[in-house]
Formats: C-alpha cells, sequence, structure tokens
C-alpha cells in the first residue's frame, strides 16, 4: 500500500503533463501530438522514479540520453504522418532551428510535423523531470506540481484565442493536482495515524473530512461570488503571441508579379509547369437576364469556366458547364494601388498540409455551390516562391508552404526549383449570380484599402470613368460597363511593354496608336479596369495567375494573365474578363471619351486696337529717323519689362517662403503623432540636402543619424558673425523614434511614438539641428537657405 502511495505523485505530475498536451491539441491537426506528449511525460517521470536512490549527479545525463532518443522517434513518427520525406537527421536538425520560430508563425490548425512538435515534447520532457526530482528527491511534492503547471499555462497561452472554451480540462487538471497533493500528505508524519488509539484516529479523521469539506464549500461560495465580477471586467480575448512573430517575407521578384506579365508574353515558349486537374464540376445555377446590351459577368477563373466574351450579349443562362473549358490557377493577389504600382500586402504563415478556411470578405459572401479540385503540379521554370493554385485550397501534400488567409494564395519557404511537384486540393465555391443585378458594394474601414487611388489622380481619368458610366443604375451594371467598353476599344499586344502607374495608363488608353497606344498585355487590361472602378466607387483587386487547358497539361508563359475582381455585398470577389475578343477589331475610341481640355482659369483678355491718329496739315509726319532713335514710349515699355521682372521673382521668392512656412507645420504640427514624427525626420533630410550633405537613399535612420551628426561637427569650426551659436543636437533618438513608427507599431519607445511627447520631441530635435546648421552659414547662404525652393520638390 505505501508502494502504492509512492507511485501516487508522480502519476500525477505525468498526467498533468499529459492533460498539458491535450490542451494543445485543440489547435493542432489530429491526437499525434497529445500521445507524443504522454510518452514524453511518462518517459522523462519514469527515468527519474527508477532512478530516485541512484546518485542525483546520475540522473540528469540519463535522462537527458532518454530526452534524445525520444526526440528522434518523435522526430520520425511526425515526419512519417506527415508525408515528408529525407534523412531523419537532416530533419531533426532542421526541426531543432526552427522549432520556435514555426511553432509561432504556424497557422491554426497545426500539422503535427517535426518541426511544430519537437518544442513541447522537450518541454514536456523537462517539465516531467524537474517534477519528479523535487517531489521524490527533494520530497516537496506540492513544488514539485509546479512545473506541470507552469508547462500548462503554456500551452493556454499558445492556443491563445483560437480555439473554443474546453471547461472539463482546467477542471481535470485542478482535480488531478489535488488528489496527487492528499496522496502525498496521507502519508506524513512518522506512521501516519497508526500510533492513536481507535477513537482518537476516528475522531481526527472526523474533523479532517469536515475540515476540508468545509474549506471546499468556501471555495466554490467565493469562486460563485467572483467569477461573475471577473467575467464583467476581461471584454476582450486573449493575446495571441503569433501576432508578435514577422511572418515570411517576399521576394522583390514576388513583390508584384504583374511586372512579369510582359516578360511572358514576350518569351511564350517558355515552359513553366505541368498540371493535372482531376474535380467533379456543380450543377451550373441559372443567371438572370440583364436589363442591358453590355456583356455578362465573367465566372470565377477558379470555376473551371473560360469567361464569356463580352460582346457575346445579356447574360440569360450561364456558360456551360462543359470540360473542355479551362481552369485558372493563382499565383497572387495584389489589393493595394498608390497611383505608381499594384503590389501585394499579404500575411503568409507557415501552415501545414491542412489548410484553414480563407478569411470572409468585407460584406460577406453568399456561395451556392462548391466543387473539390485536385491539382498536381511539377514545376519547370518559374522563379520566385508563389505557388500556383485553384482559388481555396484547403490541403498541400508534397511541399511546405506558407498561406496568406486573406487572400487564400500559397508561399514556398524556399525557392522554387524544376522538378518540385505537389498536390494542391481546393474547395471551390461558386458565385449566385442571380444576387449581382441587385447587389451593393460594400463600405467601412475593412474596405477602404479595395478604394484607395493614390494621391494624384490625372482628372482625365476620372472623366472617363464617369463617362463610361453613364446612366448605370447599380455597381454590377456599372461593372459590366467598365468590362465592355475596354474589351471593345483596345488591343492586346504581346510585345506592349509593362507599366501599370497612371502615366501608363493614360498612354494605354488615350494614346495615339500608331504610337504604340491603346495597346497592352493583361496587365494593362486588369490594372485599366481596376482602377476606373475605383474611381467609379467598385472595390476592386487585380489577381495574376494561369490558364491552363481541362485535365491538365503543359503551362507555358504565354498561359499567363491577370484579371481583375470586384467585391459585392453578399456575394464576395467576382472576376471579370475585360480583354479583347482577338478575332474582332477594336472600335475607335469615341470623342466622348477623349480627354477633355482644361478651361483656362483666367478669362482671355481682349486687346482693343489703338486708334488711328489723325494729322492736321501743320503737323509734320513721324519720319524714319524718329522711328529709329525710339522715343520715350519704347524707354517707358523697357522699363516696365525690367520693373515687371523684378516683381515676379520677388512674389516667387515669397511664395516659396509662405510654402515652405506652410509645408513645416504640415509636417511637425499637423496629423497624428507618428505622422509628426516622421514629418520631422523629412525636415532633417531636407536640412542635410539644404547643407550640401544629402544622405544617400540606401541608408538606415540610425546610419542617417551618424551622417548628420558628421555634418554637424564638420559645420561646429565655422563661425559668422558674433552671434552665439547654438550646439549642434544628435540624432539618435529621433532615428530610434523613425524605427519604430515603421517597424515595431504606435506603443514603441519612451515616451511611445504614438504619444503627443514623441511627436514634440521629434519637433524640437529637427528643428534644433536645423537652427544649429543654418546659424553656421554666413549671411547669404541663410537667405539662400530661406528661399530654396528645393524641400517643395521632396516626395511624399
Amino acid at each position: 500500500m505505501r508502494a502504492l502511495r509512492g507511485l501516487l505523485v508522480p502519476l500525477t505530475i505525468a498526467a498533468l503533463i499529459a492533460l498539458s498536451g491535450l490542451a494543445l491539441t485543440r489547435i493542432y491537426n489530429g491526437p499525434l501530438l497529445a500521445a507524443l506528449v504522454a510518452g514524453a511525460a511518462a518517459g522523462s517521470v519514469l527515468i527519474s522514479t527508477v532512478l530516485r536512490r541512484a546518485p542525483a549527479w546520475l540522473v540528469a545525463p540519463s535522462s537527458m540520453v532518454g530526452l534524445a532518443a525520444y526526440s528522434f522517434f518523435a522526430v520520425s513518427t511526425s515526419a512519417r504522418a506527415a508525408g515528408l520525406d529525407g534523412e531523419l537527421q537532416t530533419l531533426a536538425a532542421d526541426a531543432a532551428r526552427n522549432a520556435i520560430p514555426r511553432l509561432l508563425t504556424a497557422l491554426i490548425p497545426v500539422e503535427a510535423q517535426p518541426d511544430t512538435v519537437l518544442g513541447p515534447i522537450v518541454l514536456a520532457w523537462l517539465a516531467g523531470l524537474a517534477g519528479a526530482e523535487f517531489a521524490g528527491r527533494v520530497r516537496r511534492p506540492a513544488l514539485g506540481l509546479v512545473p506541470p503547471a507552469l508547462l500548462y499555462v503554456g500551452a493556454l497561452v499558445l492556443v491563445g484565442p483560437n480555439a473554443g472554451i474546453e471547461l472539463w480540462q482546467p477542471l481535470a487538471f485542478a482535480g488531478v493536482a489535488a488528489l496527487g497533493l492528499a496522496a502525498a500528505s496521507a502519508g506524513t508524519g512518522p506512521g501516519g495515524l497508526s500510533g492513536l488509539a481507535p477513537p482518537a484516529r476516528a475522531a481526527l479523521r472526523l474533523r479532517t473530512a469536515a475540515g476540508l469539506g468545509t474549506g471546499l464549500l468556501a471555495v466554490l461560495a467565493l469562486i460563485a461570488l467572483i467569477a461573475p465580477l471577473a467575467a464583467r471586467v476581461v471584454n476582450r480575448a486573449p493575446t495571441d503571441p503569433r501576432r508578435y512573430v514577422a511572418p515570411p517575407s517576399l521576394d522583390v521578384l514576388d513583390q508584384n508579379p504583374l511586372i512579369r506579365i510582359s516578360g511572358w508574353a514576350a518569351n511564350p515558349d517558355q515552359h513553366l509547369f505541368n498540371v493535372t486537374v482531376d474535380g467533379a464540376r456543380p450543377q451550373p445555377t441559372p443567371a438572370p437576364s440583364a436589363p442591358t446590351t453590355t456583356g455578362p459577368a465573367s465566372p470565377d477563373p477558379g470555376e473551371s469556366e473560360e469567361p464569356a466574351p463580352a460582346e457575346s450579349g445579356p447574360a440569360s443562362e450561364p456558360a456551360p458547364a462543359d470540360d473542355a473549358r479551362d481552369t485558372r490557377l493563382r499565383l497572387a493577389v495584389l489589393a493595394d494601388w498608390d497611383g505608381v504600382t499594384w503590389h501585394i500586402d499579404a500575411d503568409y504563415r507557415s501552415a501545414g498540409r491542412v489548410l484553414p478556411a480563407a478569411f470572409a470578405p468585407a460584406g460577406g459572401a453568399g456561395e451556392v455551390a462548391t466543387r473539390t479540385i485536385h491539382e498536381r503540379i511539377t514545376i519547370a521554370e518559374l522563379e520566385g516562391r508563389l505557388l500556383p493554385a485553384v482559388s481555396t485550397p484547403r490541403r498541400v501534400d508534397g511541399v511546405r508552404v506558407a498561406f496568406d488567409q486573406a487572400t487564400g494564395t500559397l508561399l514556398r519557404t524556399e525557392r522554387l526549383e524544376p522538378g518540385l511537384a505537389y498536390t494542391v486540393t481546393s474547395v471551390n465555391p461558386g458565385i449566385d449570380v442571380n444576387l449581382l443585378p441587385s447587389a451593393d458594394v460594400p463600405s467601412g474601414k475593412d474596405v477602404a484599402r479595395y478604394l484607395a487611388v493614390g494621391d494624384a489622380v490625372p482628372v482625365d481619368l476620372s472623366q472617363l470613368a464617369e463617362q463610361i458610366a453613364v446612366g448605370e443604375s447599380s455597381p454590377y451594371l456599372r461593372a459590366l460597363a467598365l468590362e465592355l467598353f475596354i474589351s471593345e476599344h483596345f488591343r492586346y499586344a504581346a510585345d506592349a511593354p509593362s507599366g501599370h502607374s497612371y502615366p501608363n495608363l493614360r498612354f494605354f488608353l488615350f494614346g495615339d496608336p500608331r504610337a504604340g497606344g491603346q495597346r497592352g498585355t493583361s496587365e494593362q487590361f486588369a490594372t485599366s479596369f481596376a482602377t476606373l472602378g475605383r474611381l467609379l466607387g467598385l472595390p476592386t483587386r487585380v489577381v495574376v495567375g494561369f490558364r491552363t487547358p481541362a485535365g491538365g497539361g503543359p503551362v507555358t508563359a504565354a498561359d499567363a494573365l491577370a484579371w481583375p475582381e470586384v467585391l459585392f455585398a453578399g456575394v464576395g470577389w467576382v472576376p471579370f474578363d475585360p480583354m479583347p475578343d482577338p478575332l474582332t477589331p477594336p472600335r475607335p475610341l469615341e470623342d466622348e471619351f477623349l480627354p477633355k481640355p482644361v478651361p483656362p482659369t483666367t478669362p482671355p483678355v481682349t486687346v482693343e486696337p489703338p486708334p488711328e491718329p489723325t494729322y492736321s496739315a501743320t503737323s509734320p509726319a513721324p519720319g524714319p529717323v524718329a522711328a529709329e532713335r525710339g522715343g520715350p514710349g519704347a524707354a517707358v515699355v523697357g522699363g516696365g519689362a525690367g520693373g515687371g521682372l523684378v516683381v515676379l521673382v520677388l512674389l516667387f521668392l515669397l511664395t516659396v517662403v509662405v510654402l515652405r512656412a506652410a509645408q513645416r507645420r504640415r509636417r511637425l504640427d499637423r496629423g497624428s503623432a507618428p505622422q509628426r514624427v516622421l514629418g520631422a525626420w523629412a525636415e532633417v533630410l531636407d536640412t542635410l540636402a539644404l547643407a550640401g550633405s544629402p544622405p544617400a537613399p540606401h541608408l538606415a535612420a540610425s546610419e542617417v543619424a551618424e551622417h548628420a551628426a558628421e555634418v554637424g561637427r564638420a559645420a561646429s569650426g565655422r563661425r559668422h558673425g558674433r552671434r552665439p551659436r547654438p550646439a549642434v543636437p544628435p540624432l539618435d533618438d529621433l532615428a530610434a523614434m523613425v524605427n519604430a513608427v515603421g517597424f515595431a507599431g504606435d506603443s514603441v519607445g519612451a515616451p511611445p511614438v504614438g504619444s503627443d511627447a514623441a511627436a514634440a520631441a521629434a519637433k524640437a530635435g529637427a528643428v534644433g539641428y536645423a537652427t544649429a546648421l543654418r546659424t553656421r552659414r554666413n549671411w547669404w547662404r541663410r537667405l539662400l537657405w530661406t528661399v530654396d525652393p528645393r524641400p517643395l520638390r521632396r516626395r511624399r
């Protein structure tokens, strides 16, 4: 009986560690992690229990040998379960290097594979070793329960807000811990209760039971009293530690795949990859008749249906669902547009084979049908790290990926290489086209990024968008009119240069066809639709992908294309196809769509001709000598021209002074605190440029601060005039605040860069540095410093 009582505490420790692993399985895919953690708990506690009477120095090395052997077993087991190939030593080394980062960046549900199970197993083994040693060798059972309790708390923190509440798990943990403590205290003292008389023993047991019952009731009453108060105080979800870990970053090649479209079009025979597509197709949903003569909305490119040409007439029925149509694979989704370039702002997180569901778009989506599509893809000459796949992937086999839940796109953790093969299973949603004619577009801060158009929108593009949508009553009809206009008036050209900034789009839309205008690749067609759509109030984005034949086959560079999508409330993202029909020549651009001439800001001045001079018979007529000399009128004209030039110069200098003062107030006194910190940094950069020592563009903020200090030291030996010169202040604190604004968030720094105190300190540093450098100039350089217009030319 005593031997059994002695085993209760080690069993309790092992059970508590196993419950910690069970808590972690709420964010893992499958029960494998719970089994491996339970095995680690049993192994570590067993070694310490068996060696309890051995010398203390022997226990730790023996336990570490057991941990190494069990870790190799766990790596091998999880690798087989995850379908990962490779040598055991390589997998173990990779898991040891990346266990913590990949665990904190992995998407939920986490795949139980070597790098995501090694960390919990090692921590569980160490908790078992420490708990068993405290309870057995040191004879402190309560202290022995501390390591499992800390492991359980760590498991709850790692789960965070990513799983539902499991009330029975903490109750079970508390119950097992209480049982272990009761078992440990039952045998304490010399001989336990055996030395007492039977009546005294019975009385002691009765008092003990009464005390325990009273204490338990008191604890339960306290919980019932405090729990509602605590629930009202706690009004937010637990913090997720994953948001503090940076996800994998994109290469320059993948940041804007749109610029690769023209290169692929120029080399159409380049073999990018092979694909095999197999999937069941849902029954088509009839579409309503569109009350307009514009073309139908294109079906989802992931629906394995080629969008019908815009000039095919009203959408009375969907395209037939036959297997002769192609399937489109998505490579990237570009949602951010600043007037210069479309780029990716995705949050790629490490994922296992099973992928979480993609985020629902703002405004919700009405899915009417789904189908499962299996794609087997083998890479040939495709470069970068982005992986092509049909939209809404749910499972990936054969390659480690990172996944962006907002766009449903995939990224490989390493660069693509020839021969890489993987399989993707996608669950492709359908679109309820019956909702489109009456669907509105969502609004709010979640949709603002899909409506951004940059700071300098050309007036003629806004006029063109309004002219195209004249008379269309709904967002869907405006999108159809825009699709039809672009597809009818412009020509596809594989040799068109890349570019989709506002100047490029203006040349594509309004340029002279004889000079290369009004022709482009799918890059210009898709970005023109998306940009004009945003000017019409339509939330848009651009997708880059590939067209593949039904059933699969080789995919070449000629199959690469881009297409736009529009977000509709209650429907989701709907793709459109503004590409022209290759068999139909484009229509000339009508006059009403051409840029309107800009009206003059001032009315034209009408100059009245001078009256004809009259001469009397006695007045001499002007002779040729007077004409050659000029006379007083010429002097007046010459003097007026010179005076006007001086006035213009003075007006220009005064305008520069006023604009620079307004620019300084806008930078330092307006906007949020982080914006004012960045405005102070812009003042420092202007100061260095005015001092004749602008920093190199590639320098980081801290390096610019060092450069500014060197410029200040070089100017400290100059003295002009007798006035005292202020000291050149260091800019290290300002550089730190700039880095905090750009990379660490508004709550970082002392004071935090999101506070007015930080903005005031930044302003003081920038103004002090500019004043110190300016006072070290002679009087005419200080004057030029004030009227120098170069700071006004700095890009925002």
